[in-house]
């Protein structure tokens, strides 16, 4: 049934548009990944990410789609968008210019995307300028000097600009979720060299049979986890009062609001890798020794990182819901319409209930997310797995998979054709 579910995609025009756009803006972005920069030694540049590929470097060029080791026009990704995004989100609170705009529908947003835009290049110049001065110490560059560092940073400021256009567009004429798609891609595209350098080492005698399969159970169980909590909720039950309008009755109905145990997604892990990569990334091309002990400090895996990783998380994960969800609002909306929930005044004492819930849901989500999160660096630094499994990645293979299926999955559904479950009635649900 799931297969009929599939081809019901190619009887619908509009959708069928939508898939093929996404996926040859997608193809648009592999062949960037394997376009270089001018000027660079690669023999030298696979040098030293063979000597750093488990450290942060590894990290960062696994969110760049493997862009980074190549040094290509995509070699800073998506990351600096990310982290301008970061940074005007967390400025909406401190501004309240920026928070006003945040309210003012979708005027506002356009105008905080034009300043996320900004933003995104000028964190692209900065980080440009950081690899091009680090690439000629470390002897990378074939011709150093001025001329290569401003063409390093035109050339990766515009990648970068021009990976931001490719995700708006998916996200406005294709499926949606463009920036997710992009990583996402990146992330899958690594996928069959992992699988291959697993089998190196079984056949070199590097590791055994009988780990592949603990492995390979280990990965099922842990996206068993993420599917589970993705779409775990806490429903509240809501009950509306009975109401006479002209000569009809409305409300009386039993219903729930239900809250997300993880209503952030993938967002704090992302921000959190941003917000550690920047610094980290600056420190590893600059060759002096308080940058070495950044980047040492830095690096995935020691115990300084992990509590950073952590902390970002939890941070990001109550930080963007309260952004995303507001009791107050909800808990007016609620008592306008006659709603109440049993056993709980209307107003600020359901307010007051919501915004409990909602904080020790989020406190699990934030649990959850750290433990799936810092599993690679267990795995990878405790029991020497061959490649970066779990984690940020694991979970937005996941995550963006879940949603890319619910999107799907409505556009058939309101045009009368049957889910990806084959089943009437049946949905797979967002995390949103």
């Amino acid at each position: 049934m799931a297969d009929s579910g599939f081809q019901n995609i190619l009887k619908l025009p509009e959708l069928k548009k939508k898939v093929f756009f996404t996926f040859a803006l997608l193809f648009v972005y592999r062949v960037g990944v394997h376009v270089p920069t001018p000027g660079i030694d690669a023999t030298a540049l696979a040098d030293i990410f063979s000597a750093n590929k488990e450290g942060i470097l590894g990290m960062f060029n696994m969110f760049t789609g493997g862009a980074l080791e190549r040094l290509s026009v995509f070699a800073l990704g998506i990351m600096p968008y990310i982290s301008a995004s970061i940074i005007l989100q967390l400025l909406t609170v401190a501004i309240p210019h920026l928070g006003q705009l945040s309210k003012e529908g979708e005027q506002g947003r356009k105008k905080i995307t034009q300043y996320t835009r900004y933003s995104t290049v000028l964190l692209s110049i900065i980080q440009g300028f950081g690899i091009s001065v680090g690439l000629e110490s470390m002897q990378a560059v074939i011709n150093p000097g001025w001329g290569f560092r401003l063409m390093t940073v035109i050339t990766l400021t515009s990648g970068t600009a021009f990976i931001m256009w490719l995700g708006e567009q998916i996200t406005e004429r294709g499926i949606g979720n463009g920036i997710s798609l992009i990583i996402f891609a990146g992330i899958v595209a690594r996928m069959p060299t992992a699988v291959a350098n697993t089998f190196r080492m079984l056949s070199t005698g590097d590791i055994n049979i009988f780990f592949i399969v603990i492995l390979l159970a280990l990965m099922v169980a842990v996206v068993a986890i993420i599917v589970f909590f993705e779409q775990g909720q806490r429903r509240i039950p809501v009950q509306y009062a009975k109401r006479v309008v002209g000569r009809k009755m409305y409300g009386g109905q039993n219903t729930h609001l239900p809250l997300k145990i993880n209503t952030s997604g993938v967002i704090p892990p992302i921000f959190a890798s941003s917000i550690i990569m920047f610094p980290a990334t600056i420190a590893s091309f600059v060759d002096l020794p308080i940058m070495q002990t950044i980047q040492d400090l830095l690096r995935p895996g020691s115990i300084m990182y992990e509590i950073l990783f952590i902390g970002f998380i939890v941070f990001f994960c109550f930080f963007y819901t309260a952004i995303q969800f507001n009791p107050e609002d909800v808990a007016e909306n609620m008592k306008k319409n006659g709603g109440y929930i049993p056993g709980i005044r209307p107003g600020a004492r359901t307010a007051e209930y919501i915004d409990k819930v909602l904080t020790r849901i989020t406190l699990g989500g934030a649990i959850y997310l750290s433990v799936i999160c810092v599993l690679p660096s267990v795995l990878i630094t405790r029991f020497n797995v061959p490649f970066y499994f779990g984690g940020t990645a694991l979970l937005i293979v996941v995550g963006v998979s879940i949603d890319t299926i619910a999107q799907l999955e409505s556009h058939m559904i309101t045009r009368n054709y049957e889910g990806f479950l084959g089943k009437k009635g049946a949905k797979i649900k967002g995390r949103r």
